[in-house]
């Protein structure tokens, strides 16, 4: 015979213990669920995307039963903007993905900063779902080649910035050359007046010591004729001594 009250105790345990296991499970879920919702954004708003959904879904104007129809070749330059948004950012998460894994794996960042990126990465690929899916809708078979032009577009406006920082900064670097250039001029002329100044009072100098040479030259020929009259007188006395002598 079955004892069924024996059989009931484990059963009932088993019961009570599964479904105690599937309520934590569900509190658990729910719980990080909010806690994922109410981390702080990876990225931060899309404008490009509301741009694109403003223009799709215009409201009719005050007193007008439909909205003003939005001409195709505006949707598509809006979505192409989107999609060159949007390859920005799945750039960003590729170029983070390796070294936030690694940062991780040493203990250098907490969790909270993971799941952010997680649910980066999932928006993310829910946004190009979305952008091929629109692209297939306002042109057959443009969703294969969308991300393609707005890859090209992306790299044409990196090579636009870097232009315009050579040329600010080549601006930058001509008025600092052209002020050194007057600085150095100035200072080369100043050197060169200088030298004129000191140049004239050397020849001024050297021309006034040649003057005073001049004048004791002069000096000493007009004293000559007292001693040319000694030296005459001289020889004459010696010739009467000698005369006296004979």
């Amino acid at each position: 015979m079955v004892n069924w009250i024996g059989l009931t105790i484990p059963l009932v345990y088993l019961g009570v213990l599964i479904g105690s296991l599937a309520t934590l499970s569900s509190l658990y879920r729910k719980r990080k669920a909010a806690k994922s919702a109410s981390l702080e954004p990876w990225f931060g708003p899309h404008l490009q995307r509301d741009i694109y959904l403003s223009l799709l879904h215009l409201e009719p104007e005050p007193g007008k039963d439909k909205a003003p129809a939005v001409p195709d070749g505006v949707l598509k330059a809006a979505l192409l903007q989107r999609a060159t948004e949007d390859i920005k950012r799945i750039l960003e998460v590729r170029n983070s993905k390796q070294a936030l894994s690694n940062l991780l794996q040493r203990g250098s960042v907490g969790d909270d900063l993971w799941q952010r990126f997680l649910r980066a990465e999932k928006e993310i690929e829910a946004e190009l779902r979305d952008v091929v899916q629109e692209a297939n809708a306002l042109q057959p078979d443009w969703g294969q080649t969308i991300f393609q032009s707005a890859n090209e577009m992306h790299h044409n406006a990196i090579l636009r910035d870097k232009l315009n920082a050579i040329q600010t900064q080549g601006k930058a670097d001509r008025q600092w050359w052209d002020h050194e250039k007057a600085s150095i001029q100035s200072k080369f002329m100043k050197e060169l007046d200088e030298g004129e100044k000191e140049s004239t009072k050397l020849t001024a100098t050297s021309g006034t010591d040649k003057f005073g040479s001049d004048e004791d030259a002069v000096v000493v020929d007009g004293g000559g004729p007292a001693a040319a009259s000694g030296t005459s007188n001289t020889p004459k006395g010696g010739t009467k001594k000698r005369k006296g002598k004979k």
